[in-house]
């Protein structure tokens, strides 16, 4: 089992910044992938950011530029650095991690609120 934990949400104004954290336990080992992703009220989940164990990162273009996913492996934990925040940005964030031992296994936190305000 993972048991991911964020923290770090809020409410600010549109251009103001956020940063997220996700504190990862339990049974950590063969996790390939860490990422975040977010779902506002009626709308579908959406991927926004992944970071490989390899160190390669994705993210979806309406946040490129603006947001960076990075890791500290020492703290077991990973983070959201989210920069010149548009209303559009409101949602729950999600931190998940991607394993692969005898299968494909995903785990998600609870999340943790943004709301940016125009």
């Amino acid at each position: 089992q993972v048991q991911l934990v964020e923290s770090g949400g809020g409410s600010v104004q549109a251009g103001g910044s956020l940063a997220l954290s996700c504190s990862v336990s339990g049974s950590i080992f063969s996790i390939y992938a860490m990422g975040w992703a977010r779902q506002a009220p009626g709308k579908q989940r959406e991927l926004v950011a992944v970071l490989t164990s390899s160190g390669r990162t994705n993210y979806v273009d309406s946040v490129k530029g603006r947001f960076t996913i990075s890791r500290d492996n020492a703290k077991n934990t990973v983070y959201l650095q989210m920069n010149s925040l548009k209303p559009e940005d409101t949602a729950v964030y999600y931190c998940h991690a991607d394993k692969y031992v005898a299968g494909y296994q995903e785990y998600w936190g609870q999340g943790t609120q943004v709301t940016v305000s125009s």
